[in-house]
């Protein structure tokens, strides 16, 4: 009888959070533009229906779960981990990003995206500005791009010279073997979609106004110079591509599916498990019969407009 009372509240739970998923996924999913009707036919058109919704609301939560047991792994044996996202503009780093954070503490698992270098930092040491964001025992470092900005944008931008990036291309796997050695997991991926795919994603960012803001000139240039880019992956794969941090490739054009694999991927490059937790029961309040709670002004709130 206990066994079917904790099976039927599981099932509560899994519809509770269901339902609080949907709510939160429609609000991140606001981003389905308002496109023209020529713009929504084409992208219709191009695109095989993806995961069913709900299955993969489900598949998601329960990925989500895992990744909660990895945290509390982390923080219990002081594990250090870093994961960088690369690959091209809308390749949907971003929405892995916030799925894996969605549920996860933010004291121990925290992303990095860093602004363009200071005129200070691009005197220092390439990898310098990155260090202090390295995790310390049982934190986990999401880096929204990298130092591989150097062999990607920095490059084909033209904002570092031949013979800097020849430098990095000298220095980062050595880099990635010290973090390796000092007691860092470093796991690399690479979101990869088609041309066509990234053009019509532009198209819809163009289109919609709350998206229009993720659309820097820059990204705009990654269309222009998509060729470039291309040579500066391949250059990058294989010049880095090293046993102690290998790279992983995301096929990006299905964001659904492109979500789930890469946190089922991430979770088994580690040989997390449960572990102990003190069970937490609720204190009972302490109750003074002479304190009485102070009427505040009622300026001090916030007016109750919904």
């Amino acid at each position: 009888m206990t066994e079917l009372k904790q099976n039927s509240a599981a099932r509560d739970w899994l519809e509770a959070e269901l339902a609080d998923t949907l709510d939160e996924d429609y609000e991140l999913e606001m981003s389905e533009p308002a496109l023209s009707m020529e713009i929504a036919k084409i992208y219709n058109n191009s695109h095989p229906p993806s995961i069913d919704r709900m299955q993969y609301f489900r598949d998601l939560i329960s990925l989500q779960s895992e990744l909660i047991k990895l945290q509390s792994w982390v923080a219990y044996h002081k594990k250090k981990l870093v994961v960088i996202f690369e690959g091209r503009d809308s390749a949907g780093k971003g929405g892995v990003i916030k799925r894996i954070t969605q549920r996860l503490n933010p004291r121990i698992c925290r992303v990095v995206a860093l602004p363009a270098p200071t005129e200070r930092e691009k005197s220092q040491w390439y990898f310098q500005r990155y260090v202090p964001h390295l995790p310390a025992g049982g934190e986990i470092v999401l880096f929204d791009r990298s130092w591989y900005n150097r062999s990607g944008v920095e490059r084909v931008m033209g904002f570092a010279q031949p013979d800097q990036v020849e430098e990095f291309f000298h220095d980062v796997p050595e880099f990635e073997r010290m973090l390796v050695r000092s007691g860092i997991t470093v796991v690399k991926y690479w979101f990869s979609i088609t041309d066509e795919e990234q053009q019509m994603r532009f198209l819809m960012r163009i289109h919609d106004p709350m998206k229009q803001w993720k659309l820097s000139p820059m990204d705009l240039q990654s269309r222009v110079r998509w060729e470039q880019y291309t040579k500066a992956k391949e250059e990058t794969f294989a010049r880095t591509n090293i046993p102690e941090a290998p790279w992983f490739i995301v096929e990006g054009n299905d964001k659904k599916r492109a979500r789930l694999n890469c946190i089922d991927h991430l979770l088994k490059q580690l040989p997390y498990e449960e572990v102990p937790h003190e069970e937490i029961t609720l204190p009972e309040r302490v109750f003074n019969p002479e304190y009485e709670r102070q009427v505040l002004p009622r300026e001090l709130y916030v007016p109750e407009k919904y």
